[in-house]
């Protein structure tokens, strides 16, 4: 296996890791490691760590329902919210220059960090 191939499945590997434990890895670990890894384009890296998101949730969801831990009145409601924003986020991605863009996922995923130390 090449250098880029093993990258690329360390990737996933730590996105799946990081997704299962904490309901995240989609964005915070795919997104920067395409970009700094792999340069890939931001645009690009974005999209595609959204089609990522798809597989690494249906086998949490599959083993967190075995274990009777979703609350999926929640889950539902919020599902319906996270749909109507992905949509306009979708619509939005390629209209917002490079370096805006990159700063508003830095401070959302500093704000998040921050608040969950604080917490």
């Amino acid at each position: 296996m090449e250098k880029k191939q093993l990258k690329t499945v360390g990737i996933g590997l730590a996105a799946g890791l990081v997704n299962g434990l904490f309901g995240s890895g989609g964005g915070t670990i795919v997104v920067p490691a395409l970009v700094f890894l792999l340069n890939v384009d931001d645009h690009k890296a974005h999209a595609t760590a959204i089609s990522i998101i798809l597989p690494l949730s249906i086998i949490s969801v599959l083993i967190y329902y075995k274990h009777n831990i979703i609350q999926l009145n929640i889950a539902f409601i919020v599902a319906i919210g996270g749909m109507l924003g992905s949509f306009i986020g979708a619509k939005l991605l390629n209209k917002v220059p490079v370096n805006i863009l990159r700063k508003i996922f830095g401070s959302i995923i500093i704000f998040a960090a921050i608040r969950m130390l604080i917490k």
